[in-house]
C-alpha cells in the first residue's frame, strides 16, 4: 500500500469506516475507472454547453443586483431564463425562485397547459406519489379532477417496455397531454434514456400531433449529453434544488419549452395580464445562476456515486436498479432490502455521513404527500435538497431506499461506505465483508 493510500484510510478510519469496509469499497472503486473516465467526458461536453449559453447571452455581473416588489425590468431574471432556453434548445423558459419545489414546477405546468374536459395521459405508469393529489388520483382540494380533468394511465410492461397498443387505445379526442416521468419516483421500474423518451414522443405525436408532451425530468438533467426536448418535449420540467441547481440555488424550479406552452404558464404562476414580467429575484440570482454552471460537475460526481452503490450492494447480493453495469440516466440508485432494519440502518449511515446534521438519527414519519411512513436522511446545507447526499423510501415492501446526490464525488463514496459500515454492525448481512 502506498503511503498516500495509508493516510487515506487513516482519515477513514478516523470517521467511522472500518478496515474491512475501506477495502472492499476500494477493490470496488478501483474496477470502474474505466466507467468514471466515460462520465467525466460526458460532463465535460454538458459543462461547454451550459458555459457557451452563459457567453452568447452575455451574462455580466449586472445580472446579479437584487430586485424586490414587482420586479419589472429584472435583467438577470430574464437572462437566466434565455441561458436555460439555450441549453435546453427550447423557445422559451420560465425558472423562478417562487416555484417552491418540483411538484409545485409539475403541477403548475399541468394547471397552466389542461382545460375542464381535457384528459392527461401517462404513457408510463402511475406517476411519483406528490402528484396523486395534484392530478385527483388521491382526492385533495385544487386536484384537476375537482376542474373536470379527467386522468388516464398505461402501465409499463412486465420487462419495463412501452404498451404500445394500450397507448394507442388510451389516446382519444380528449386527450390534451402526455405527462412522461423520466425517472422511477417509488417504482421498481427502469429510469427512462432520452432515446427512449423520443421514441414515445414519435410515437404519440404521428398519431395526434396536437397533444402536448410534458417530461418530469427532475434528477435526469446533465446525466446525458441530451436532454427531452433535444428529442420533441413540448415541455421539460424540474426542480432547481436537484440537478439542475447545482446544490448552490436555495430554492427554485424551471420549465422549459414552446414559447406558447411558457406563457401559460407564466400567467398561472403570476397572474393573467402579468406573465412573466413580475417576480422579484430577492438576490437569488446569483445562486441559481452559478448553480446551473457548476450543475454539470455535480451531477458527475452524484453519478459515480449511483454507480459506486449499485456496485457494492449488488455484490454484496441485494437486488438494484439499475444493476452495477446498465446504462445511466437518472441519479437515483434503488437497494432493496426486503428489510426494515437494514434500510433504516443505510439511512443512518448516510445520516452520519453528512456535513450538516450527522448527529441526528432519522425515523420514519408520516410525510405530507405519501401514503405510507417515509424515512429520509438528508444533512444539506439546503433543506431537502436532493441533488445533496440524500436517501429516502417508504416503511413498505420491498423495503427499498432510493440513494441520491452527493456534492462531489467523494462525498458520495463516504456516504455509500457508512451505509455500508451501519449495515454491517446490524449483524445481519451475510456476506461478511473482510
Amino acid at each position: 500500500m502506498r503511503n498516500d493510500d495509508k493516510i487515506l484510510q487513516e482519515y477513514y478510519e478516523q470517521m467511522g469506516i472500518s478496515g474491512g469496509v475501506f477495502s472492499f469499497c476500494s477493490k470496488i472503486e478501483k474496477k470502474l475507472e474505466e466507467r468514471f473516465a466515460r462520465i467525466d467526458q460526458v460532463a465535460e461536453c454538458n459543462q461547454m454547453k451550459v458555459l457557451k449559453a452563459m457567453q452568447d447571452n452575455h451574462l455580466s455581473e449586472a445580472c446579479f443586483a437584487p430586485t424586490t416588489g414587482y420586479g419589472y425590468n429584472d435583467i438577470g431574471r430574464e437572462t437566466l431564463e434565455k441561458i436555460y432556453a439555450d441549453v435546453f434548445h427550447t423557445e422559451d423558459a420560465l425558472v423562478r425562485p417562487q416555484i417552491t419545489c418540483g411538484t409545485h414546477a409539475l403541477a403548475l405546468a399541468l394547471m397552466s397547459q389542461l382545460r375542464p374536459g381535457d384528459e392527461l395521459l401517462s404513457p408510463v405508469g402511475k406517476p411519483y406519489d406528490t402528484l396523486e393529489e395534484v392530478i385527483g388520483i388521491r382526492p385533495s382540494d385544487g386536484s384537476l379532477a375537482e376542474y373536470g380533468i379527467t386522468y388516464r394511465q398505461v402501465d409499463l410492461l412486465a420487462d419495463g417496455s412501452f404498451d404500445w397498443a394500450g397507448i394507442e387505445n388510451a389516446l382519444n379526442e380528449r386527450t390534451r397531454m402526455v405527462t412522461i416521468q423520466r425517472s422511477k419516483g417509488y417504482d421498481s421500474r427502469p429510469t427512462l434514456s432520452v432515446d427512449r423518451i423520443g421514441e414515445l414522443i414519435s410515437f404519440i405525436k404521428e398519431r395526434r400531433p396536437d397533444v402536448l408532451c410534458m417530461v418530469d425530468n427532475c434528477y435526469g438533467e446533465f446525466v446525458e449529453l441530451a436532454e427531452p426536448s433535444d428529442v420533441g418535449a413540448d415541455l421539460v420540467v424540474g426542480s432547481l434544488i436537484k440537478n439542475a441547481g447545482g446544490g448552490l440555488a436555495p430554492i427554485g424550479g424551471y420549465l422549459c419549452g414552446k414559447k406558447e406552452c411558457i406563457e401559460k404558464a407564466a400567467h398561472r404562476l403570476t397572474s393573467p395580464g402579468l406573465g412573466k414580467e413580475v417576480g422579484a429575484t430577492l438576490g437569488v440570482t446569483s445562486a441559481l445562476t452559478q448553480g446551473l454552471f457548476l450543475a454539470p460537475t455535480v451531477v458527475k460526481g452524484a453519478l459515480k456515486g449511483a454507480i459506486f452503490a449499485a456496485n457494492i450492494y449488488e455484490k454484496l447480493g441485494f437486488t438494484v436498479i439499475p444493476d452495477g453495469t446498465c446504462s445511466r440516466h437518472d441519479i437515483i440508485q434503488e437497494v432493496e432490502f426486503h428489510d426494515p432494519d437494514l434500510m433504516c440502518a443505510f439511512c443512518e449511515g448516510i445520516q452520519a455521513a453528512a456535513p450538516v446534521d450527522s448527529f441526528v438519527r432519522p425515523e420514519p414519519w408520516d410525510m405530507p404527500g405519501y401514503d405510507s411512513k417515509v424515512i429520509m436522511a438528508a444533512g444539506a446545507f439546503v433543506s431537502g435538497s436532493s441533488i445533496e447526499l440524500s436517501a429516502d423510501g417508504p416503511m413498505k415492501e420491498p423495503y427499498a431506499v432510493f440513494f441520491q446526490g452527493g456534492l462531489t464525488w467523494e462525498h458520495a463514496k463516504f456516504g455509500i461506505m457508512m451505509s455500508l459500515e451501519r449495515i454491517v454492525r446490524t449483524g445481519k448481512l451475510k456476506n461478511i465483508v473482510t
